[in-house]
């Protein structure tokens, strides 16, 4: 133990920052670290230059058994300094702590598989018959174009696999009904959208009848913000709701369409992040993130526009969008703006049965002492959408110690003060040692 956590330190140090351009995450310098880790070069993956992922594969003893994949990502999002205890990039170590951006999103699952998969190579732990695959991949945070995506189009033989464990991984859920680990088992699609609008240049200092591009744009961007967001009950909330430790009055209103605004609400009381997550498990989410406009103080704009992030439920695709924003700004305002997809990916999900559900059940019963696993919806996407469209099982799982709460680990999520505990990253090192050995077994002939 503690060789996952110097290695988060390290992953957290290299600070492979994605935002969005396809300069920047340089994840190149991870994959060293990984390189440097195994004592192997692995398969290296650049479409671009610094934009790598490294593959490691462990071929199994049975080919036709089913093999299963680690896939972690090595970007992280941008961090402002700002309000942070320690710098974002410092990986320190205090109290018992790992503070740094990535911490949990998700350079602890990164560093845990990564020992995981050293421990099957070097014969600590099983290998499954089917084989074992190892994919630190880049541009996550940006869609995976440069990273999974690429992997799947361009070099699946590569990173061929039956079963995969990705994010997102979240603390034991507990309540009346006991403890519970969730799993991702589905995630809902981005559905990103520009509103862009248009009108004509002149002078700031005589505005009297001009059409200034800011003016619609402000009235958009203000009726999408406080719209309230749709609610949708998918049967992925119905699955997580029936092995959810709540109490019986609480299940029963986050069931009901009519009740559950007004239970979020309660839940919000106590725990505003946690409630967050079930309001976005639950609805259509829009929320406003970039606007830009203009070239000058004293210079009319003529052109504005607005990035906004929409998530879609299982289910929903670009129409419903569509006919959301058209409804909500209504016929005169919706005729000013335009509307432009910019990333448009469908809610995946997996079923939770197969050998490996099965097998992340086997460790929750060794960990919990009872198969106590949740199937959860994820509000963010993932590079597992990619793999599931080749019929790959997707699910995201770790470990967390019982001080970090499920809601206090959301709120962590691109936010400030990122940070996991030494205990969490040793305990998920155990858990998918655990998960390795148990799909092993249920997989063998």
């Amino acid at each position: 133990m503690g060789e996952a956590v110097e290695l988060l330190v390290e992953l957290i140090r290299n600070g492979c920052v994605n935002d969005g351009s396809p300069a920047s995450g340089n994840e190149r310098r991870s994959v060293e670290t990984l390189r440097e880790f195994f004592g192997e070069a692995g398969t290296v993956v650049e479409p671009l230059p610094g934009r790598a992922s490294v593959v490691y594969r462990l071929e199994g003893t049975d080919p036709r058994a089913r093999t299963l994949a680690f896939l972690p990502h090595l970007d992280v999002v941008p961090a402002d300094p700002a309000g942070w205890t320690h710098p974002p990039f410092s990986g320190v170590r205090v109290d018992g702590w790992v503070w740094g951006r990535g911490a949990v999103d998700m350079l602890n699952l990164t560093a845990a598989m990564a020992v995981v998969y050293r421990a099957v190579r070097d014969g600590d732990l099983p290998l499954p018959p089917g084989g074992l695959v190892f994919a630190a991949v880049a541009d996550e945070e940006a869609g995976g174009v440069y990273g999974a995506a690429h992997l799947v189009d361009e070099h699946w033989p590569l990173v061929r696999c039956d079963d995969l464990l990705t994010e997102v991984a979240a603390p034991a859920l507990r309540g009346p009904g006991g403890v519970v680990i969730p799993v991702t088992a589905a995630e809902k699609g981005p559905a990103w959208t520009r509103l862009c609008t248009h009108g004509r240049p002149g002078h700031a200092s005589q505005p009297h009848g001009t059409e200034n591009a800011i003016v619609p744009l402000a009235a958009a961007v203000a009726r999408l913000g406080t719209a309230e967001d749709p609610v949708s009950i998918t049967d992925e909330w119905r699955r997580f709701l029936a092995s959810a430790p709540f109490d019986p009055e609480l299940t029963a209103r986050l069931a009901d369409p009519d009740l559950l605004d007004a239970a979020i609400a309660d839940l919000a009381e106590a725990d505003p992040a946690f409630a967050r997550w079930v309001h976005a498990c639950t609805h259509l989410t829009v929320a406003p993130t970039v606007i830009t406009g203009g070239v000058k103080a004293n210079v009319v704009p003529d052109r504005a526009q607005a990035d906004v992030d929409v998530r879609m439920l299982p289910g929903h695709e670009r129409a419903d969008v569509d006919d959301h924003f058209r409804k909500v700004l209504g016929p005169g305002l919706a005729d000013e703006v335009e509307l432009e997809a910019v990333l448009d990916f469908p809610a995946t999900g997996s079923e939770p049965s197969g050998p490996l559900w099965e097998a992340i059940g086997d460790a929750a019963e060794r960990h919990l002492g009872a198969r106590r696993v949740a199937p959860t919806l994820s509000p963010v996407a993932t590079d597992a959408r990619f793999f599931r469209a080749r019929g790959v099982q997707a699910f995201g799982v770790g470990c967390f110690d019982d001080e970090t709460g499920f809601g206090e680990m959301l709120s962590m999520f691109h936010g400030i003060d990122e940070r996991v505990s030494e205990r969490s990253v040793d305990l998920t090192v155990e858990f998918l040692g655990d998960v390795v050995t148990a799909y092993a077994a249920r997989t063998g002939r």
